[in-house]
């Protein structure tokens, strides 16, 4: 096939300049481009059915080695055809992305995420309007949100990108937290008996929930009670715990565990059942890593096919000399908040940088003893964490913690799709799985700034503007 036989569409340092084509894909995609409201097509940059991103540098989601001068066929909405630029060519029809000096991985799948975000004293607001389409700039196509305080509204806004009103990643929504009595965040629910726990689970898997994530408080009997109704009913749970250990919660059958290893309270000393002890950070920095103490709790999570999630964009700024968020982030904040944050940062000094230091290794750790990692920004610390941007941060972090540019992107993707169960659809650039796809500039295993040049995120095989997105968002988190 010629090159005069297909449209093409070139990338030049600005991003993407020019769309050719409009196709209406066939029924059976996950999401078509004929089911989006003028308002989020406004957004899109690559609306063809038939597309090739051609020459571009492919790190797959599998781990395996990036590969050079590739191409990907995209057709209504899934990936046909993955090879070399002379294997796929320029079929007739197909719009081509001129893609050299770029790099594609797959969607991002984020399982930390949130809706709300830090207000002040203890009050978190729902950033309905604001943070869906800021993750999809960043370039989530899929994620769990970590924990709701506003069910109702997160349910109904994943309901709302399904039907493509707003634009944004595919959601899987927990439910209210699994949280025992006196939560410090009021709108959390109280529950103290296995009675209410399974009440819980039901009610709320009926609302349309899919996950559940227990919290600080709760106690071993209740959470028990949970983890079994979710279980019966094909859901997952996960937990950000400090009265239960993790050794405890694995036994429970807790399917995943937040934030690597700083809540966990396994080392404690005098640790008491069901409750929630102070002080234990410094219990981190006493832990030998190589001792039976930390790695007896490895395996043990490990043979209990527990995931550990990594979120240090929302510990980040305990370390020393760390990159204030970006100024985009910034801007997006509301102005009034973003003097709170900035005024905030850099405050730890060395004591924090040695708890940064540590979670990494442990989370390291745990890595490279085979267990599964997966990766969530947490937007709910001191509001230096905003969605998008932190997602393409934590990508960079992965890296600083040790992972080659191919395990981050494995963690960010593949691990998270099959964690979720997607695994058959998303999470690898795979001929037959979704056209889940993220395209930016440069190569991020030599400067892993490229993270921060995506272009172009296709979700369901339609190309969103990243810039345009993030462009959409400026002076509102935080408020809506």
């Amino acid at each position: 096939m010629t090159m005069t036989h297909a449209r093409h569409l070139h990338l030049m340092t600005v991003g993407l300049v020019l769309v050719v084509g409009l196709f209406d894909p066939a029924p059976g995609t996950a999401q078509s481009l004929d089911v989006l409201s003028p308002a989020v097509r406004d957004f899109v940059s690559v609306s063809a059915g038939h597309v090739v991103i051609r020459g571009a540098q492919l790190i797959d989601g599998t781990g395996a080695p990036a590969r050079q001068d590739m191409s990907i066929e995209i057709r209504d909405g899934r990936i046909i055809s993955v090879g070399s630029v002379s294997e796929v060519g320029a079929p007739e029809g197909a719009v081509i992305i001129e893609a050299a000096d770029h790099t594609v991985i797959p969607g991002l799948v984020m399982l930390h995420e949130h809706l709300f975000y830090p207000s002040g004293q203890a009050r978190y607001n729902t950033n309905e309007i604001s943070f869906p389409p800021l993750y999809l700039a960043g370039g989530v196509t899929t994620m769990r949100t970590g924990g709701s305080v506003d069910t109702y509204t997160d349910l109904r806004v994943a309901q709302h990108v399904e039907e493509g009103r707003i634009p944004g990643p595919h959601m899987d929504v927990t439910g209210p937290y699994l949280e025992g009595p006196d939560g410090f965040v009021r709108a959390m629910p109280q529950l103290s008996t296995p009675e209410q726990a399974r009440a819980h689970v039901n009610f709320w898997m009926d609302q349309g929930a899919t996950s559940f994530k227990a919290y600080n408080l709760i106690d071993r009997e209740t959470l028990r009670a949970a983890i079994e109704t979710a279980h019966e009913r094909g859901a997952k749970v996960t937990g950000h715990l400090c009265s239960i250990t993790y050794r405890e919660a694995a036994e429970l059958g807790i399917d995943n565990l937040e934030h690597g290893f700083f809540a966990a309270t396994d080392w404690v000393a005098d640790k008491q059942p069901d409750q929630c002890p102070r002080g234990a950070s410094q219990t981190y920095l006493d832990l030998d890593l190589e001792s039976p103490a930390f790695t007896d709790l490895v395996d043990h999570l490990i043979e209990h096919d527990v995931a550990i999630t990594s979120t240090l964009t929302v510990v980040e700024r305990r370390g020393e000399n760390r990159p204030a968020p970006p100024s985009g982030a910034q801007d997006a904040m509301l102005p009034q908040l973003h003097e709170q944050v900035m005024a905030r940062l850099g405050r730890a000094g060395t004591a924090g940088q040695a708890m940064l230091d540590r979670y990494m290794e442990m989370e390291k750790a745990f890595y490279d003893a085979g267990g599964t990692l997966v990766v969530g920004t947490d937007p709910t610390g001191g509001g230096d964490v905003v969605p998008g941007y932190a997602n393409q941060r934590a990508l960079q972090i992965l890296m600083e913690m040790g992972l080659t540019v191919e395990q981050a992107v494995e963690v960010a993707t593949k691990n998270g799709a099959e964690y979720l169960g997607r695994h058959d659809q998303i999470g690898t650039v795979e001929v037959g799985k979704r056209a889940d796809l993220v395209l930016m500039r440069g190569d991020p295993g030599v400067d892993p700034e490229a993270f921060r040049a995506m272009t172009v995120v296709f979700k369901d095989g339609v190309g969103y503007d990243s810039a345009r997105l993030f462009d959409s968002v400026k002076g509102w988190v935080g408020v809506r």
